[in-house]
C-alpha cells in the first residue's frame, strides 16, 4: 500500500499513464492526491478528468486555478481563454456528470502531509485554512455557486482580515489556495509576479520563506508553481509541479518514504 501525490496534469493524459506505470500504481491497494489543475492546456483533458473520477476512493483531488476556471466557464459565468483546451469537456455527453463531480472536489487535504493546489497563507494557521477552505467549499456546492463562479476573479483583496465579507471575503481565500506565488513580508498577495526567483522584486518572497510564517511546522504539498523545477530549499515545503504541460516532467511524491518519481513529457 502507497500514497503518490502528484503534481500538475493539466490534460496531459499519456504522461499521466506514464508516470503510473513507472510507480507500478496498484489502483487495488494504492491511492492518489492531485494537486489540483487536472485540466486546461495539455491535449487530453477530459480523458484525464474521466480517469480521476473514475478512481472512486482511490484518489484525493484539490481545485486549481485551471479547475475553477472550467466550472466558470461550464456554468456561463466566464469565457474560454485563448490556450484553454476544455472544448472537449464542455461539449462531452457526461459533461454534466463530470462538472458536478468537480465542483465537489476540496481546496485542501491533510493526513500527515498538508495538500493545497498553492500552498498555505504565510498567515493562516492549518486550523485557520481549514476552516476557509470549508467556507469556500461550501459554496461551492450551494444554490450560491453561480455568484461566487461571476465574481471569483481579481487580485483583490490581496491580503487576508478577518473582517472580509462576502463575495471579497471568498475571492481572497481561493487566490491564496489557488493562485499564490509570492507575497510581501506582511503576508499581502502579489498576483502580478510570475517570473523566475532569480528576477523577482526585491520586496517580494516566495510564500514558503515569508518571515514568521504560522504553518512552518507543517509539512505542504502543492502544485501551480512550475518555475520552481519541483524544488526548495525550504523544509516541509514539497513543490510538485514540474511543468509537464510544458514539455518537462510530471512527478509524484510517496509519502511513506518521500522519494520522488518522474517521467518525461511530450
Amino acid at each position: 500500500m502507497a500514497t503518490y501525490a502528484i503534481g500538475d496534469v493539466q490534460g496531459c493524459f499519456a504522461a499521466l499513464q506514464k508516470l503510473l506505470a513507472h510507480i507500478h500504481f496498484n489502483p487495488a491497494s494504492d491511492t492518489l492526491w492531485f494537486t489540483g489543475d487536472l485540466v486546461n492546456r495539455g491535449p487530453q483533458s477530459l480523458a484525464v478528468l474521466r480517469f480521476v473520477k473514475d478512481l472512486g476512493e482511490k484518489h484525493i483531488t484539490v481545485l486549481g486555478n485551471h479547475d475553477l476556471h472550467l466550472l466558470a466557464v461550464a456554468y456561463g459565468k466566464a469565457q474560454e481563454r485563448k490556450g484553454d483546451t476544455l472544448h472537449d469537456i464542455l461539449h462531452a455527453s457526461d459533461k454534466d456528470e463530470l462538472i458536478q463531480w468537480l465542483r465537489m472536489r476540496p481546496l485542501l487535504h491533510e493526513d500527515k502531509f498538508v495538500m493545497t493546489h498553492a500552498g498555505l497563507a504565510p498567515v493562516w494557521t492549518l486550523e485557520k485554512a481549514r476552516m476557509l477552505a470549508r467556507e469556500v467549499e461550501a459554496v461551492l456546492r450551494s444554490d450560491a455557486l453561480d455568484i461566487l463562479l461571476a465574481n471569483m476573479y481579481g487580485n483583490q483583496p490581496d491580503l487576508w482580515q478577518d473582517g472580509l465579507v462576502g463575495i471579497e471575503r471568498l475571492r481572497c481565500i481561493i487566490n491564496y489556495f489557488t493562485r499564490m506565488r509570492f507575497c510581501h513580508a506582511d503576508g499581502r498577495l502579489d498576483l502580478t509576479y510570475k517570473g523566475e526567483l532569480a528576477g523577482k522584486p526585491q520586496d517580494l518572497l516566495p510564500w514558503f520563506d515569508v518571515p514568521q510564517r504560522v504553518n512552518a511546522q507543517e509539512k505542504i504539498i502543492f502544485g501551480h508553481w512550475a518555475a520552481l523545477g519541483g524544488k526548495t530549499s525550504t523544509a516541509n515545503v514539497y513543490p510538485l509541479d514540474t511543468g509537464c504541460v510544458w514539455g518537462n516532467a510530471l512527478t509524484a511524491l510517496r509519502l511513506e518514504d518521500e522519494k520522488r518519481f518522474s517521467v518525461g513529457c511530450a
